[in-house]
């Protein structure tokens, strides 16, 4: 089956980096490209799509794929001591309960899929709160969400979380850690499980990866054994780690050592590492302010950061900076990390904000940001058949419209699409030559459904914050309105 896809705006790839053509095609063949150029040129084709007025990209690469009801619209406001009426209290961890049963947590990674894919998200590595579960993942849960993925048709890169300990609030408000090892070590023999038995069954949407959760969660003998675990597989490990003050705070204290110098010390420093968020290197003003080596390290080993800076903007962080990474040669895909799962806002919001801490339009790196969400997730992900639109390389396309009176005036359809657009603009999601999405319509999925268990999964989610604050407060209190709501006032009956 040959299908030929044509937009206004085709984003190709010429060997560097990518290039646009303008009348653009696409030709795909058994799930790959077989050429990409003007529509003039291209070969003849079974079957045809036309995009007209769009811009066709590379297929969209989410290395911090929100796999969850979000949690980020409840907890990015207020202050840091709010903030810790938000965790587990100490109390809560010696009887702490799932939130969702095991059919509700197959339902909610059903919904971020169908999201991922309606906001052209083509390949993706998931994360998941472990708020509202009794400890983190399990390989069941990650065996249903694999075989939602396969159907769906999008390209995931799999694992159950894991974990030693979890981050508690005692009853005077202060913060620590909890552990529990056997949990730690349970985990990581089911995620060792659970990548074998991915590996096994050699589907190529279905890549096994081990997934541990935050730095300061995991015990050095857990993360040593998951790096042999990984060197053995010649694995890739997403660790989420160089991402704010109480980790770095409490691995200095607890351990002697940097975050940094603890992923170096268990064997986990190697071009295997993928690293969400990566902010708090010496660089950050909140550290040191000036370059004591760290990103001269991580490039030297070879590590992917993964950048969300729309997370990052909302929670009170960035990188300091995007440019001073990619100028020392780091290199770094984008993820989304909360709702929406729109690395279009993600773009803006990274852009704007390199632009503030330059004090220079100049600084914002459209170029730059837009790689990361194609070639650098394809290079974190050691997958050279990724992120481009070249002869060869994986039919895995994302398509924006461009034609929407909302989007304004077209000028650079890159720089309209970011300025002026947002991912629910996307009008195609494809991988491997399959459609996934195609103007907002996924074949099978009943959106109407989608939104509605979304919002009974939210409220089931929300109202189970009071059983865990250490000041056992109400629901009002944890999440009061912007404003006050006003009480309906009763009509006089006649």
């Amino acid at each position: 089956m040959r299908t030929l896809l044509t937009a206004d705006h085709v984003l190709t790839f010429d060997g560097h980096s990518h290039q646009e053509v303008r009348d653009g095609a696409v030709l795909v063949e058994d799930g790959v490209i077989a050429y990409a150029g003007p529509v003039g040129d291209a070969p003849s084709a079974d079957e045809r799509i036309d995009l007209g007025e769009s811009l066709l990209l590379p297929g969209l690469i989410d290395l911090d794929a929100l796999a969850d009801i979000d949690h980020l619209i409840l907890d990015a406001w207020g202050t840091g001591q709010h903030a810790r009426r938000l965790q587990w209290s100490a109390e809560y961890f010696d009887r702490r309960a799932p939130v969702f049963d095991a059919a509700e947590r197959a339902r909610i990674r059903e919904i971020a899929l169908v999201q991922l894919a309606l906001h052209g998200i083509t390949g993706y590595m998931p994360i998941a709160s472990e708020v509202h579960s009794d400890w983190a993942e399990t390989a069941d849960e990650l065996r249903a969400m694999a075989a939602f993925s396969r159907e769906l048709g999008l390209r995931g890169f799999l694992g159950p979380s894991y974990r030693s300990g979890v981050n508690v609030v005692t009853a005077e408000g202060e913060r620590g850690i909890r552990f529990d090892e056997g949990e730690g070590e349970s985990g990581l023999d089911d995620a060792v499980r659970f990548f074998d038995e991915l590996r096994a069954l050699d589907d190529p949407l279905l890549t096994p990866v081990f997934l541990p959760c935050r730095i300061e969660t995991l015990t050095p003998d857990l993360l040593a054994a998951t790096a042999a675990a990984a060197k053995e597989r010649g694995a890739l490990v997403r660790l989420h780690a160089l991402q704010g003050d109480f980790e770095r705070e409490h691995i200095l204290e607890v351990h002697g050592c940097t975050p940094l110098e603890l992923i170096e010390s268990v064997g986990l420093l190697n071009e295997r590492l993928i690293v969400p968020h990566g902010v708090f290197l010496d660089v950050n003003p909140r550290v040191h302010g000036e370059d004591r080596g760290d990103l001269r390290r991580l490039v030297d080993a070879g590590v992917s950061v993964v950048h969300c800076p729309l997370t990052n903007a909302r929670y009170g962080s960035e990188l300091e900076s995007f440019g001073r990474y990619r100028e020392a040669g780091l290199n770094i895909a984008l993820g989304t990390d909360s709702f929406p799962p729109d690395l279009v806002r993600g773009i803006d919001t990274g852009v704007s904000v390199a632009k503030v801490q330059n004090r220079s339009l100049a600084a914002g790196d459209l170029a730059g940001y837009v790689e990361a969400a194609t070639l650098g997730g394809a290079r974190a992900l050691h997958r050279p058949d990724l992120g481009r639109i070249s002869v060869g390389a994986q039919a895995d396309l994302t398509a924006f419209r461009l034609d929407d009176v909302r989007m304004g005036a077209l000028e650079d359809p890159l720089r309209t699409l970011i300025l002026n657009g947002t991912a629910r603009d996307a009008c195609l999601t494809m991988v491997a030559g399959r459609v996934v999405m195609r103007d907002g319509v996924i074949e099978g999925i009943d959106l109407d459904a989608v939104r509605a268990d979304t919002q009974l999964l939210f409220a089931k989610m929300r109202s189970a914050y009071t059983g865990r604050d250490h000041r056992n407060g109400t629901i009002d209190e944890l999440f009061p309105p912007v404003f006050p709501i006003r009480d309906a006032i009763p009509r006089e009956v006649s």
